[in-house]
């Protein structure tokens, strides 16, 4: 049985009892917590094995410094916070990373530059001393993380006078971590670590494990103006294939039904005469294509009548808001997705674009809304986006294929849910905050690009491809990528090394699934990587800073992708930038030349390339240039590049890049390893699986690319 914190009338404080439900995992309940939850919504069930395989951790707090209190509609937690320990998470924020000095309200929101209301307001906090805490409630949660001086306190701030005393502080640090929800109760889950990076990787197999896409899904998507019919779709991959870049998926927006803001979700008979043809020919230039829709029902269509009895009591769009918490509608639903859309080609039919699942207020229901489940509109608000994603992702599920799309609007729990976050803002460094913020919250995120000309498409085509999916979108505009010439074959290049990254990317995500460590790592979870330091004391102005609110400089520029490539994105307009190594000596990519051991470098990269580095020993294994994601039975030849001085190894994953048969065993991971020989050369070894699993590489050649750089020299 779990340990539960009892209401009392009169709000008093109590330490909660924690029961452990996996290794280095515990939960508390306090009050009553309601019957919808975030990682109920998203379909949330643990990774039991792989989190067997972590170290199994005491708890990794004082239980006595918790504190939790419920009074009537409220309850409050409050979490210790030392003053050399920092916080990061608590959702996919555009501006910061650090979450130390800073007041939330967590709420599904279209960002608009207020915190906390944002795509993905997932309420978990990662703590730099190597564990993570988990609201699990569906309801706007207020947290306030190192501010709210408590008169009970051991050790407070030193009084001082600000006009006459040095250090004064506009934000004095607290010793607490408070979250507030307006429920009867609430679940508490804290995951330990030892690291940061342990603490998330927990979090994300107790999700079930993060998200494994198809092959095709990392290759690259282009959607359509929205009006396009099945011609001009079918043209544009035409133009794609004799342009030679790369297409693996095509993203048709509203044009594709015949009713729109509200949906049908029928077809266009002006626009799609004949789906099913269309759909086949898409399949014979091997390409997906990925359906836009709000989930908003129109009065116009047939789904219409069967899902009236199971609608809210407000429209959006003047659709209805199906109860997707009830299992009838859930079948209702996916039903007519599968016999009108999917099944008229299985193959063709990659997944969905999911959208208008986030806000604004103005656009979808009030929080006065009801539902038919009993739910109101605030806990819809905050789970609906799980609850069609887990749809959709069950649908394909069924048919023993992977789908990857995209989605407005998530939370906790989505770890396992292939879908990923976009939205309309178009703030080139509030994007590449967003991809590093996402890496905290077990959620994948993509800077997608919509336009620009020249040098900018080309600077946000070459962050793109560095990021979860690659994708041009084209709805709004009747610009293409070959229409920009001067960087045209620059924008080709980008594309092709992305799919050249094939093996690479796919083993990161292959590492998300079965070991819940992030495709996206954010700097603070890096081994070796130093964090802000302390706050600078801000400068005094009357107008800008009335309180001369301290500052913590903080790196959001830069990320990981997977265990060896360190991505630095460049602004348009920008010539030189900073990048903060990690401990350790780094390469260049492209040229294999030392770039730093350990320290903050300047870089000026011409405007062809993106700033990338390699770790010291890391290999990084590539295929050859495609037009195309490989199937399932073709074979390919393997380039495995070696960097630095040291001896280097890495585990390759393969599996058909299709189905769910990994889940029965049917994959491998190939040992890479590369060592001197007696007379000092690098030699490159292959180790297949022992289980004698299929991999699809052939043909393994190797290249030292610190022994290239030195013959440049």
């Amino acid at each position: 049985m779990f340990a539960s914190l009892p209401p009392t009338a009169s709000g008093q404080a109590r330490a909660p009892t924690w029961a452990r439900v996996a290794p280095g995992v515990w939960r508390t309940q306090i009050g009553k917590p309601e019957g919808l939850t975030l990682l109920g919504a998203a379909g949330a069930r643990p990774a039991v094995e792989a989190l067997r395989k972590l170290p199994d951790l005491p708890f990794p707090l004082d239980p006595k410094g918790i504190e939790a209190r419920q009074w009537g509609w409220k309850t409050a937690v409050r979490f210790p916070l030392a003053l050399d320990e920092d916080v990061y998470g608590l959702g996919v924020d555009f501006k910061t990373v650090r979450r130390t000095g800073s007041v939330f309200q967590l709420h599904v929101d279209h960002w608009g530059g207020v915190t906390g209301r944002t795509h993905a307001p997932v309420p978990l906090y990662v703590s730099t001393r190597g564990y993570a805490v988990l609201f699990n409630t569906a309801r706007y949660l207020n947290v306030s993380v190192g501010l709210g001086v408590r008169l009970a306190a051991v050790e407070k701030p030193p009084v001082i006078d600000r006009t006459t005393g040095k250090g004064w502080a506009a934000l004095p640090r607290s010793d607490s971590v408070e979250a507030l929800a307006n429920a009867e109760g609430m679940e508490v889950f804290v995951f330990a670590g030892p690291t940061p990076l342990d603490a998330v990787r927990r979090y994300n197999l107790f999700n079930g494990g993060g998200a494994l896409p198809p092959k095709w899904g990392l290759g690259f998507l282009a959607r359509t103006p929205t009006r396009y019919g099945a011609e001009q779709a079918l043209a544009e991959i035409a133009e794609f294939r004799e342009q030679g870049i790369p297409l693996d998926m095509l993203g048709l927006e509203p044009g594709w039904q015949d009713h729109a803001y509200p949906c049908s979700f029928e077809w266009d008979s002006s626009r799609f005469p004949d789906p099913a043809r269309f759909l086949a020919e898409v399949e014979r230039q091997h390409v997906k294509v990925n359906l836009w829709f709000n989930p908003y029902v129109s009065p116009t269509a047939p789904l219409y009548r069967k899902l009236l009895p199971f609608a809210g009591t407000h429209l959006v769009w003047n659709g209805i808001v199906p109860d997707y918490t009830l299992p009838e509608p859930r079948r209702i639903f996916a039903d007519h997705l599968e016999r009108r859309v999917v099944s008229l080609n299985p193959r063709a039919v990659g997944g969905f674009k999911i959208d208008e699942v986030d806000g604004y207020d103005r656009y979808l229901w009030p929080d006065t809304a009801l539902f038919p489940s009993g739910h109101d509109g605030e806990q819809l608000r905050q789970t609906y986006g799980l609850l069609v994603q887990r749809m959709i992702y069950d649908l394909f599920r069924r048919q023993n294929r992977r789908t990857f799309g995209q989605v407005r609007g998530t939370n906790a729990g989505a770890s396992s849910l292939p879908f990923v976050i976009y939205n309309d803002n178009y703030a080139f460094d509030e994007y590449i905050t967003a991809v590093g913020n996402s890496g905290f919250a077990g959620v994948l995120w993509s800077p997608e690009v919509r336009g620009g000309k020249g040098e900018e498409m080309l600077r946000r085509m070459q962050a793109v491809v560095f990021s979860p999916l690659a994708l041009f979108n084209g709805w709004a505009t009747d610009d293409k990528l070959w229409t920009h010439e001067e960087v045209r074959d620059d924008i080709r290049a980008a594309i092709i090394l992305r799919m050249r990254l094939l093996p690479y990317l796919y083993t990161t995500f292959a590492q998300y699934h079965y070991e819940g460590t992030p495709v996206v790592r954010p700097m603070q979870l890096v081994e070796g990587f130093k964090a802000a330091g302390q706050p600078e004391r801000g400068r005094l102005d009357a107008a800008a800073n009335p309180y001369a609110i301290s500052l913590v400089e903080e790196v959001k520029d830069q990320y990981m992708l997977g265990d060896s490539l360190l991505v630095a994105p460049i602004p348009p307009g920008v010539k030189t930038r900073k990048v903060v190594l990690p401990a350790g000596r780094w390469y260049d990519f492209y040229t294999g030349e030392l770039a730093g051991d350990g320290q903050t470098i300047e870089v000026t990269p011409p405007l062809s390339r993106i700033p990338l580095f390699v770790r010291d020993g890391a290999l990084i294994p590539l295929i050859g240039e495609r037009q195309w994601a490989p199937g399932p039975d073709e074979v390919l030849p393997l380039e495995v590049r070696h960097y630095g001085e040291l001896p280097g190894e890495t585990a390759l994953y393969d599996d058909d890049g299709e189905s769910f048969d990994y889940e029965r065993g049917d994959y491998s991971w190939t040992r890479l390893s590369v060592t001197k020989d007696a007379c000092g050369a690098w030699r490159g070894q292959v180790t297949p699986d022992k289980s004698g699993k299929r991999w699809r590489y052939s043909n393994v050649s190797w290249t030292f690319m610190t022994a290239v750089a030195a013959n440049t020299l």
